[in-house]
């Protein structure tokens, strides 16, 4: 009974996030905000940097697990419902959308709390649950692509912000889950994890460190204006194409496992960095012509792009760090990836595609355009890639977790 009112809160979860992050691109050139479209994606990483130590400092040590979700998705929720009002003014409109981030970020934790309190075995049950987030995504792209037809339109952000607000309601219902902190002192360097780098750091874990904050910097460009470029190639439903993505991974996640055993940690992240390469090249030669099958492919390799490098990257900390500064290490990563390389390159994507698209000119000048921009963090994407490969060296020793 737990585990399915769990499924239904990690459905939730992800549907109030995949309801309005691959339209709201095309919604902003739709009023006029094309030169803004990277800050509605960088507002995501500021609240991934500040959410730790809210975690940290307040909600783990003070108040129950439920009611923190609660009240931080009902306030994003709101925050997400008002930031439409303002699509004649860029600085309000950006601002309610990071007000929601600010809120909606560390939920993402606490949902991961939540569940492991209440199951017995989190190995076995949690990969079930989890994957209901991904479903919820996806059903959130079905919704307002497909069958709505509003990636155009401020729809989808009315459509999360509700559904945030559902999720708030719905969160005082789930077990009671005690602050997982509660009367133990917690400092800024735990949070950031400042204590747990240095008692792992070697040369090749640094330069796994190192890698994984570069390899975000293109990334962020799929994420931004992925969405804009399938629409300019012809697809009507821009979102819902892009839940082919969610779909492919959904499945390659439960292959991972046997790559990762086979493949070993070192080839298995260079094989989602090469992921992105691939993406990012299919997309360049897909542009001029919009050939909307190479396209497709690159959406399709979501699974190799996500599972192959942030998965396998969370499996490596596992796997290298003692147990008592686990925890530490994990949230460092996440730092690292979501929180600080993608704000640099959210930022480095706003600049590049403003520099290069012209959302004003015609859809052939724009293409021939696009066949640029994503040229770009293929190759910054490549030579991150390489040097990753010729110079991490995977510690196959056991280290003792005691």
């Amino acid at each position: 009974m737990k585990s399915a009112r769990l499924s239904i809160m990690m459905l939730l979860q992800f549907f109030v996030w995949g309801a309005w992050y691959a339209t709201v691109a095309n919604y902003m050139i739709e009023i006029g905000m094309t030169k803004y479209i990277y800050w509605a994606f960088t507002v995501g990483p500021i609240g991934a940097i500040i959410s730790p130590f809210f975690l940290g400092m307040v909600a783990d040590r003070f108040f129950a697990t439920e009611r923190v979700l609660g009240v931080m998705h009902i306030l994003g929720g709101l925050f997400m419902l008002i930031a439409p009002f303002f699509h004649d003014n860029p600085v309000l409109f950006i601002l309610f959308l990071g007000l929601h981030m600010l809120c909606y970020q560390p939920t993402l934790a606490l949902t991961n709390t939540l569940s492991f309190h209440n199951i017995k075995d989190p190995q076995k049950e949690f990969p079930a649950i989890r994957m209901f987030g991904t479903l919820g995504w996806i059903i959130a792209g079905i919704l307002v692509s497909r069958i709505l037809h509003a990636d155009k339109t401020a729809l989808p952000l009315l459509i999360g912000g509700s559904a945030g607000i559902l999720l708030g309601l719905y969160s005082f219902t789930l077990p009671h889950t005690p602050p997982p902190a509660a009367g133990k002192k917690t400092t800024f360097r735990d949070i950031a994890g400042i204590d747990a780098l240095k008692k792992l750091s070697s040369p090749s874990f640094n330069l796994f460190i190192i890698a994984s904050l570069l390899i975000c910097i293109p990334l962020s460009a799929y994420y931004a204006y992925a969405q804009t470029f399938v629409g300019a190639t012809g697809f009507k439903d821009p979102a819902f194409i892009l839940t082919f993505g969610q779909m492919g991974e959904a499945l390659l996640i439960l292959l991972l496992p046997w790559f990762f055993k086979r493949l070993g940690v070192k080839w298995t992240l260079v094989l989602g960095m090469a992921g992105w390469v691939v993406r990012y090249g299919l997309f360049s030669a897909a542009a001029t012509q919009s050939i909307q099958w190479l396209v497709f492919l690159g959406i399709l390799l979501h699974g190799i792009c996500y599972d192959f490098f942030y998965v396998t990257g969370q499996l490596y900390v596992e796997k290298k760090a003692p147990l008592e500064i686990r925890g530490q290490a994990q949230g460092f990563i996440v730092l690292i990836t979501y929180g600080i390389g993608m704000l640099i390159g959210a930022q480095a994507a706003g600049w590049l595609f403003n520099g290069i698209v012209d959302a004003n000119a015609t859809n052939l000048v724009q293409l021939a355009q696009y066949k640029t921009f994503w040229m770009i963090p293929a190759a910054f994407a490549a030579v991150v890639m390489v040097i990753f490969g010729l110079f991490f060296k995977e510690d196959n020793k056991k280290k003792s977790h005691a």
